[in-house]
């Protein structure tokens, strides 16, 4: 085949953008085989759950060890500080009971009222990963302009945020440990997003765990080689260190991931890690 070298371009990317496609409706096809299960009421409350407990694992274990090898140890941020069983049992028991009395019953409303159609062909993987990128953008700012309203508002503090504050050196489980007001808030800021820019199912699945993992990685308590704020160049995203901070010094990094809002806005604080 004699094709010129636009021709062999334009080629090469259809051929990319056909294996793209083929991933994600292999992984679309498996999750659609589930629809029973998707389009149950309880769906929505088992998949939080389960991926917020998963993605806690591994700090939990870190937890544990680190406090037996000093290989580990360095990576803690707050290394003289060590949550101990007896504080992450009421996380954990806050967590659940906010998911079957609390959220169930929102998620129960949104499926009555809202029932998932699942689509038969997949997304094309870059309009995923705009959508997510858009989404997380979005929760940024809107967690950034909470924050700073409930740091900024002494009656809003004390009754709805402080409960977050509990804990001044995080792990992972204190992801969670908040008051009902808050929970509801960012689940709410959460949920809308993709709902407003029309993502695909899948997109907005992908968003929740990428949503969920980012969460539990900024209360870890660990800087880790593999961190995200460290893959992200130029000191955008400020990940564990960024958030950890804000929970010892109370007035500045507000913003749950990025690094822009609170620059803007003079709340910015640089972490060092150890």
């Amino acid at each position: 085949m004699n094709c010129s070298l636009p021709d062999r371009v334009l080629l090469s990317y259809a051929m990319d953008g056909q294996r793209d496609r083929l991933y994600l409706q292999s992984l679309w096809d498996f999750v659609t085989a589930k629809e029973p299960l998707i389009q149950s009421p309880f769906f929505p409350v088992l998949f939080s759950f389960t991926a917020y407990m998963t993605f806690c694992l591994p700090y939990i274990a870190l937890d544990f060890l680190s406090t037996r090898l000093p290989n580990l140890r360095k990576y803690k941020i707050q290394p003289q500080n060590y949550p101990t069983l007896g504080m992450m049992v009421p996380c954990i028991i806050q967590s659940a009971y906010h998911h079957v009395v609390l959220i169930f019953p929102v998620t129960f409303l949104h499926w009555y009222w809202r029932p998932m159609n699942l689509p038969v062909i997949a997304p094309e993987l870059p309009e995923v990963l705009l959508e997510v990128g858009v989404c997380l953008l979005l929760f940024d700012f809107e967690y950034f302009l909470w924050h700073l309203l409930h740091h900024k508002v002494p009656w809003l503090y004390k009754t709805f945020h402080k409960v977050h504050h509990k804990h001044v050196s995080t792990f992972a489980l204190t992801t969670q440990y908040s008051s009902v007001w808050e929970l509801l808030s960012l689940g709410f800021f959460a949920a809308i997003n993709p709902v407003l820019l029309g993502c695909h199912p899948l997109t907005e699945m992908i968003f929740f765990l990428v949503n969920i993992w980012l969460s539990v990685e900024d209360h870890s308590g660990y800087d880790l080689p593999w961190s995200t704020h460290r893959l992200v160049p130029f000191g955008l995203y400020g990940g564990a260190p960024h958030h950890d901070l804000h929970h010892l010094k109370f007035k500045s990094n507000y913003a749950p991931y990025f690094t822009h809002w609170d620059k803007f806005f003079g709340t910015f604080t640089e972490s060092h890690s150890n």
